[in-house]
């Protein structure tokens, strides 16, 4: 515990501290290890999870810990304000990834906007925080009526709370109502915020580390699909994103981030390869056809982004 402390006290000492709430979830652990190959300290706020063992990137986060002078891991409880306040002490940025590593459903969704509130109304009592780099998802966005009469999709579009409600669609639902929470406090307390809405997240252990995640984004596939707004990103270009959007100083707003749509069958058929086990395709499975649907999402803001001129 001593040895805590005083790790935490020569870090009071450095300048450019950064909080990654929840770093241990796929995205916030990747973006955690991308934050430290840069340079950065870094506050690892963890999830606690009741009575349930370590993940096993928990357990890499602990070990990585012993191991990295500029890296502290804090227990958090979203829904305890004061908690959060102690794991974004002396930081300058946070980035929030909050995600349910039990899937999700009505009673998830209300709990992940609760959560996105109070992370927000911490920053914004919190003197050193200057960003917030917030990860939504691009199913905060796609899901509305008669989306394949949109000819563009972009940073503008929000998904349709009551016809996410109508199909249980409670993973889009839920990164809806935070994203649009959090906007709504960030505002009204003066909270300096940009988001980075993500397609499918892709890559090492993902069907492992990410399952639950993967699947609840895959609910409704076929129609994203078919409406040409399945999306995929890899998470080494999601981090970088990610970064560049807190170092960038004129970021503002909302960035769709991914690398692919996925808009025929071949293209569905690798995605499906890629997610297995989580996703089987029949032995030999061979295209039936060649249709190519309508891309319909855009990423002006991301390639301006990624080509230094933010906004």
């Amino acid at each position: 515990m001593k040895e805590k402390e005083a790790k935490r006290a020569r870090m009071d000492h450095e300048k450019t501290r950064i909080c990654v709430l929840d770093a241990s979830n796929y995205v916030g652990f990747w973006i955690l290890k991308g934050l430290l190959s840069r340079g950065y300290e870094v506050h690892a706020a963890i999830q606690k999870h009741g009575d349930q063992s370590q993940t096993e990137i928990e357990k890499k986060i602990r070990e990585m810990e012993k191991m990295e002078e500029r890296l502290v891991v804090f227990s958090v409880d979203v829904l305890d304000y004061h908690s959060i306040l102690v794991a974004l002490k002396g930081c300058s940025a946070l980035f929030c990834c909050l995600d349910s590593s039990d899937g999700y459903d009505d009673k998830i969704v209300d709990l992940e906007v609760r959560g996105a509130i109070n992370v927000v109304e911490a920053c914004a009592q919190t003197e050193s925080i200057e960003k917030i780099v917030f990860t939504s998802c691009l199913t905060a966005a796609i899901w509305r009526e008669n989306i394949c009469a949109v000819k563009d999709v972009d940073e503008r579009s929000w998904s349709d709370r009551e016809f996410c409600r109508k199909l249980k669609l409670w993973y889009a639902l839920a990164k809806t109502l935070s994203e649009q929470a959090a906007w709504a406090l960030a505002m009204d307390r003066m909270v300096n915020m940009v988001s980075i809405n993500a397609g499918l997240v892709l890559g090492p252990g993902v069907t492992q580390q990410n399952s639950r995640s993967t699947m609840s984004y895959l609910q409704g596939a076929a129609q994203m699909y078919e409406n040409g707004v399945l999306a995929f990103v890899d998470v080494n270009f999601l981090v970088d994103v990610h970064i560049r959007a807190f170092e960038d100083r004129s970021t503002c707003g909302r960035y769709f981030c991914f690398n692919q749509i996925v808009n025929t069958e071949e293209e569905a058929i690798k995605l499906a390869q890629s997610l297995s086990p989580l996703i089987s395709l029949p032995a030999r499975y061979e295209c039936q056809g060649s249709e190519v649907f309508a891309e319909r999402l855009r990423t002006k803001k991301l390639n301006k982004l990624v080509e230094g001129t933010a906004c």
